[in-house]
């Protein structure tokens, strides 16, 4: 089988889990490209791939037969970069968020659409064992209506974190604080969970401990499914260290959650039980990134081969955004807000 040839856009400190990630998958693809701003860091990531060429501008590998371009640039770039190399017919697939705003999130949908490109997001921690062993058992009916929901995020973020970058914690570039950079993935994981379409949103955000920055650090909602569930949130970056995420999903009999990569089960008459996510491939980089990357890039990878369906595509990759996005106009106008079940793109799996 001809391998994959993959182009690494975005040097930064994830690219070392993308780099161990691009080993373990040297079977199914090959790095031709390392593409960053700083040169150096392009360099750096190119030399642990034999033939893998540094530059500082993704344009210059549209022409060479490019067939999967991973983003992992600051949010506001992502919908450039990708639209612009599937439009050269090279597959996308970016690090989370898809975009900043819906308009860009859209363009990039369609975009893939009209050019038959595979374009994924990536959400690593649906890819958890215990994570799609709760799903299984929601979507079995196991648990009956599913009445409500909860993800707490208590997490640090200090000076130093923000001061390393010229994006990180601006509007304008990351698209928000907390919600969108640490909070996305326990939303995502949330509303995949639940199944269903959103109804409503009311939430509040503020800035309680980074009086340097002008995003939020902190911030709490309600949000209303259609299928009759409430979720809460609750997302701060003001604690004395990173917490584990804990995440629940309640119905009619039992419920089901995690705390951190410990899923839990406890369903009524049936005895308690706990899932611990066992590593069998061990990934570099930040404990809370997980060791699931390589399993998203793995099915990615697999859907080009075979053209076959994304299972986090632009659509799916859409849904947190859209509720992040929402509670930040909430928080805005101090209202809640209604939505309409074609804004995310119809009906959830």
């Amino acid at each position: 089988m001809k391998k994959l040839r993959v182009c690494m856009i975005g040097c930064g400190r994830i690219s070392e889990m993308y780099a161990q990630v691009f080993k373990e998958l040297s079977d199914l693809a090959e790095v031709v490209y390392a593409v960053d701003a700083d040169l150096n860091k392009a360099k750096t990531f190119a030399e642990q791939f034999n033939g893998c060429k540094a530059i500082n501008d993704y344009r210059q590998c549209m022409g060479d037969s490019i067939d999967v371009a991973h983003i992992a640039t600051p949010h506001y770039s992502h919908h450039e970069i990708a639209i612009e190399l599937m439009k050269n017919k090279i597959h996308v697939l970016t690090e989370k968020p898809i975009a900043i705003n819906i308009p860009n999130a859209d363009r990039m949908i369609s975009v893939a659409e009209e050019m038959g490109i595979k374009l994924g997001v990536i959400f690593q921690t649906r890819y958890a064992k215990g994570c799609t062993h709760i799903k299984n058992i929601i979507d079995s009916g196991k648990l009956g209506k599913i009445n409500c929901a909860r993800s707490y995020l208590s997490w640090s973020r200090d000076k130093s974190y923000y001061a390393d970058s010229d994006w990180k914690g601006t509007w304008e570039k990351e698209g928000g604080g907390v919600l969108i950079d640490q909070a996305i993935h326990s939303i995502d994981r949330i509303q995949w969970l639940v199944g269903s379409d959103v109804e409503w949103v009311e939430g509040n955000i503020s800035n309680r401990n980074h009086e340097y920055l002008k995003v939020e650090d902190t911030a709490e909602a309600l949000v209303k499914f259609r299928n009759g569930c409430l979720y809460h949130l609750y997302a701060t970056n003001c604690f004395g260290y990173d917490a584990p995420i804990e995440l629940e999903v309640v119905g009619e009999y039992g419920k089901v959650g995690m705390k951190q990569d410990l899923a839990w089960v406890d369903i009524d008459g049936e005895e308690y039980y706990e899932i611990i996510e066992e590593n069998d491939e061990v990934i570099p980089g930040k404990a809370y990134w997980g060791n699931t990357h390589i399993t998203q890039i793995r099915d990615f990878y697999t859907s080009v081969i075979n053209n076959s369906p994304v299972k986090i595509d632009g659509r799916e990759g859409k849904r947190a955004l859209d509720i992040i996005l929402s509670i930040y106009e909430s928080s805005i106008k101090n209202k809640r807000i209604y939505k309409d079940i074609m804004e995310i793109g119809g009906n959830h799996d």
